[in-house]
């Protein structure tokens, strides 16, 4: 039994460390350019973080408008410090490129048409797509397929992929604030 338990544990340790790294096979240039875009998104994440360490902390019984408030506090001090955020400070040019690379080489033929379905029919018609603009809470989230998430440059925690027409967007997870985006992403 205490075998069979240390079977486990190793099998656990293994997919924990060697799933995220799938899709991380990346070389040569694209392994510059991806390098770089995680780089920006952490440099990102890092400021968030200093952010929301200067806001009063939030006790564990906090009520759903504490709650509400802080995140409102959060979105404005990180949208203060991004006031000169433009679209393409995370999306590069060359970025965009290899991202829209990866999609296409992810997603053909019926996957394509799948894909491209999934993100038609979402309810997000009428969203801003802006850098440093909040994403609207009443409208649909488009969620990426995993195997597009293994194929990605890895994001922080705090950052998400989300498609809204043939965009894709970086979205801050806690904040709902369009950290970037990049327009025709979809193949």
């Amino acid at each position: 039994m205490r075998n069979l338990q240390k079977y486990f544990g190793l099998l656990a340790a293994i997919i924990v460390f060697a799933v995220p790294a799938l899709g991380q096979n990346f070389t040569g240039a694209g392994r510059a350019i991806a390098t770089a875009f995680e780089k920006r998104a952490k440099d990102y994440s890092e400021l968030r973080e200093r952010l929301e360490g200067g806001l009063p902390k939030l006790s564990k019984k906090a009520t759903p408008e504490q709650i509400e408030a802080h995140k409102a506090a959060l979105l404005k001090s990180v949208q203060g410090a991004r006031v000169g955020a433009k679209r393409g400070d995370i999306f590069t040019a060359d970025a965009s490129v290899f991202i829209r690379g990866l999609i296409k080489a992810e997603f053909t033929g019926r996957d394509r048409r799948e894909l491209r379905s999934a993100v038609f029919e979402a309810e997000t018609k009428g969203v801003l797509v802006k850098v440093n603009a909040a994403y609207p809470e009443s409208k649909e989230l488009v969620e990426m397929p995993p195997s597009l998430l293994l194929a990605l440059p890895q994001l922080p925690k705090q950052l998400r992929y989300r498609f809204v027409g043939t965009n894709m967007l970086l979205v801050d997870r806690e904040s709902n604030l369009i950290v970037d985006y990049m327009t025709n992403a979809l193949p």
